[in-house]
C-alpha cells in the first residue's frame, strides 16, 4: 500500500546568482515520512534542504537542464547524498548551469523510481529542450511535466536547440494519452489536469506556441 504524498515548495532566483530573486519555480517532493524523490531542487538548496527535513532522499529528478532547474543540483544532492538523473541530451545545458562536465546519470526514457510504495516514471517529452522528461506518478495520478506542459499550452521553444513541432508531439503523444483526471504539476505556476488542457490542443497548433 503506498503512503505516498506529493508536495510542493516554490524557490525563486536569479539567472544572475547576485541578482534579485525573481524567478519562481516549482520544486515537487515525492514521498512520505521517511523516504522521498526531490524533483528539480531548484534555486535554493537549503530551502529545499528544510522542506524535506530528515528524511531519506533516494534520488534528485531534474526534468530538464535549464539552470532555474539544475544549478542548485549539485548542492542540494551533496547535502543528502542522493545521485542526480537527467536526460541525457541535456548535458550541455548542466554544463552552462552548473560548470560541471558530469555529476550526473542518464534519466532514460522509462526509468523507475520507487519510493513510499509508489513508482516514478521518467516519460521523454523533448522539445522544450531536447533532454526534457516528464515523470508520471499513476498511483497518485499526477505527471511532474517540468517545462513541457502548463496551463494554457506547451513550454516555450524559443531556443535553437527547442523544437515547437516536438514539444507538441511529446504532448499529443505522451501526455495526452494519460486519463483526462490526471493531475499536472508544472516546473513554474499553478497545475492543471490533462483533461482541462487537452481540447486546446488545436488552438496551440494554430498559434504557433
Amino acid at each position: 500500500m503506498s503512503t505516498a504524498r506529493i508536495e510542493r515548495l516554490v524557490t525563486a532566483g536569479n539567472a544572475d546568482p547576485e541578482g534579485p530573486p525573481e524567478h519562481e519555480n516549482n520544486v515537487w517532493i515525492v514521498g512520505d515520512d521517511r523516504k522521498v524523490v526531490v524533483v528539480d531542487p531548484a534555486h535554493d538548496a537549503e530551502a529545499v534542504l528544510d522542506a524535506v527535513g530528515g528524511r531519506e532522499v533516494v534520488a534528485v529528478l531534474l526534468t530538464h537542464g535549464h539552470w532555474d532547474h539544475s544549478r542548485s543540483a549539485p548542492e542540494f544532492a551533496a547535502m543528502v547524498h542522493a545521485p542526480i538523473f537527467l536526460g541525457e541530451a541535456d548535458l550541455f545545458l548542466w554544463e552552462d548551469a552548473t560548470g560541471l562536465e558530469d555529476g550526473f546519470a542518464p534519466l532514460s526514457d522509462g526509468a523507475e523510481f520507487e519510493v513510499a510504495g509508489t513508482t516514478l516514471r521518467a516519460v521523454s517529452t523533448p522539445g522544450h529542450t531536447p533532454g526534457s522528461t516528464s515523470i508520471r506518478i499513476d498511483e497518485l495520478g499526477a505527471v511532474l511535466s517540468g517545462d513541457t506542459l502548463f496551463p494554457g499550452g506547451p513550454g516555450a521553444t524559443r531556443w535553437d536547440y527547442s523544437s515547437f513541432a516536438t514539444v507538441i508531439a511529446s504532448v499529443r503523444d505522451k501526455l495526452f494519452t494519460l486519463p483526462d483526471d490526471t493531475v499536472v504539476h508544472p516546473g513554474h505556476g499553478e497545475s492543471t489536469t490533462i483533461g482541462a488542457e487537452k481540447p486546446h490542443l488545436d488552438e496551440w497548433i494554430a498559434r504557433g506556441w
